[in-house]
């Protein structure tokens, strides 16, 4: 094996403890330095771990030790880091989505491609052992040929969990784009690419209450859509019914169903790496578990991370920014058909990831 891959991570919220975890079990990554705005913050967070430089985030991004800048910062902020890595001629892999628009993503590949460094994003959840597993399921003929998915996440909203709310109710925000990168994502992976897309939205309240943290009471304003649904029509030709949500208080319906011509799968909830995977065939009563087949097995949020920074030149990373600007266009292009109610031609694509074998944790 060579030597690990040195990371600099700017933003120390509240997912970068779940990255930072990840890393510092994975002997491909090292944790050399983080950044943050707020720096008691940003050393609280790696208190755990030693041997990490606390940086602001120009002295970061001028640090000849880091390989890749992985960026935890919010949103609306994705691009303007993500710029300022490539002007360094740093890889840079973004937590999700890859920008607050399609047009500062598509800015932000152009620039890329220029430094000839290259772009990755989440969700990695995508390779873990719950979608991989139905992937392979269908990539194997188990269910015919796909024909339709459906895929479903609903919730009163985030305020009443998070202390620090107000990005999730502007642009860049909102239950589409925050929880639907997870969704789209894992559709492509299922089904491929996307040709067009039709869709609706409403939003339900003006404001939200802050449920939890020092906050809690407070009221902040929502100027994005909160309920999303629509249909993508895949290039395939299999068509995926999409819902959205923060105003539903709850729901039975399945994250992710596909439907073949000889079969069904429940695909788990896409927000994590594992789960079961259960299939119903034509004529077969009920619905039977499969076997973990596919996947990296305990999966945690950065090895995506790994599998892009070990990925050769020259091959399509499974988490590359091509394909996040994929999911995004489709994003951007479903609220747009919502708001236009016209169906939305997707000018976009990608190369469907290719799959992940089952694969162990790292000793």
């Amino acid at each position: 094996m060579g030597q690990p891959v040195n990371v600099g991570v700017v933003g120390c919220g509240a997912i970068s403890a779940q990255y930072f975890q990840t890393i510092d079990r994975l002997p491909a990554l090292r944790l050399v330095a983080v950044a943050d705005l707020d720096l008691d913050r940003a050393r609280e967070a790696v208190r755990p771990y030693t041997g990490v430089d606390v940086l602001s985030v120009a002295e970061l991004l001028a640090d000849s030790r880091i390989d890749i800048v992985l960026n935890l910062t919010i949103p609306a902020a994705h691009a303007e880091i993500a710029l300022q890595a490539i002007a360094a001629c740093k890889d840079v892999y973004c937590e999700k989505p890859l920008a607050a628009t399609a047009e500062e993503a598509a800015g932000m590949l152009r620039a890329a491609g220029a430094a000839q460094v290259r772009v990755g994003c989440a969700p990695d959840t995508v390779l873990g052992t719950g979608t991989q597993t139905a992937r392979k399921a269908i990539d194997d003929g188990l269910i015919g040929r796909p024909i339709a998915a459906t895929a479903t996440m609903m919730t009163p909203g985030h305020e009443r969990w998070h202390p620090n709310p107000d990005f999730y109710y502007v642009p860049g925000g909102g239950p589409l784009l925050d929880m639907g990168p997870y969704y789209v994502t894992s559709l492509v992976t299922l089904l491929g690419p996307v040709a067009s897309v039709v869709g609706a939205a409403s939003r339900t309240r003006a404001k939200r209450t802050i449920g939890s943290g020092p906050r809690k009471g407070e009221e902040i304003p929502v100027t994005v859509d909160t309920h999303v649904t629509g249909v993508l029509v895949h290039t395939s030709g299999a068509l995926s019914t999409l819902v959205m949500s923060f105003d539903g208080a709850a729901t039975k319906a399945p994250n992710i169903e596909v439907h073949g011509e000889t079969g069904s799968l429940v695909v788990p909830d896409p927000n994590y790496f594992d789960g079961s995977v259960l299939v119903s065939e034509v004529g077969e009563d009920g619905w039977r578990t499969l076997p973990v087949a596919a996947g990296y097995v305990e999966g945690g949020r950065g090895v995506g991370l790994a599998d892009f920074a070990s990925t050769p030149a020259g091959e399509e990373p499974r988490t590359s920014g091509s394909l996040a600007f994929h999911v995004l266009d489709v994003m951007e292009s479903l609220l747009a058909s919502a708001h236009s109610g016209a169906a939305v031609t997707i000018t976009s694509t990608c190369e469907r990831p290719s799959p992940v074998n089952l694969t162990q944790p790292a000793d």
